[in-house]
């Protein structure tokens, strides 16, 4: 059995579909700027879905991080949700993978180990296509991105410390 996880970060999206990506592309980001200290977990969750599942059970909270359109934000723009808001954007399904958050939400929920805590950090994609680059717009946002994940890192208490350059 593993041990419990104070702090699962969740990178999300499918890497051959552009902008999709994103969320995968910020958690890599991440962990070549930063050490993560203990209590943090930081995970490539690609889409695998439901796979994940043994992992967002043992966490006491989760910030997912994705790409995820929302009514009037316009492409690059930034999106933090929250709680139940978190499985209402999943539900409305921007990619296939989408479907495999939402049932892994629901199936953390049904079995009573949804963590404490779930947020939701984003990027509103341009491209949904086949293809490995990100469009110029999230480009351009990922690095707001990656920060706004290391504050959220460091709100719940932990010390970020960069790798020398």
């Amino acid at each position: 059995m593993r041990k419990a996880i104070p702090l699962l970060v969740l990178g999300l999206g499918n890497v051959l579909c552009e902008d999709d990506g994103v969320g995968v592309a910020a958690t890599q980001a991440l962990l070549r700027s930063y050490r993560m200290p203990d209590g943090v977990d930081v995970l490539d969750g690609g889409t695998l879905g439901l796979s994940l599942l043994p992992y967002l059970e043992e966490a006491r909270e989760a910030i997912l991080v994705d790409a995820v359109r929302v009514a009037g934000a316009a492409p690059g723009d930034q999106v933090r949700l929250e709680g139940d808001d978190v499985l209402a954007i999943a539900r409305e399904r921007l990619s296939v993978h989408q479907i495999g958050v939402a049932d892994l939400l629901d199936a953390a929920r049904l079995r009573g180990a949804l963590p404490e805590r779930v947020v939701l950090l984003g990027v509103v994609p341009e491209a949904l296509g086949l293809g490995l680059q990100l469009s110029d717009k999230v480009q351009q946002a990922l690095p707001e991105l990656v920060a706004r994940l290391a504050h959220e890192i460091r709100a719940r208490g932990y010390t970020l410390r960069g790798e020398a350059a």
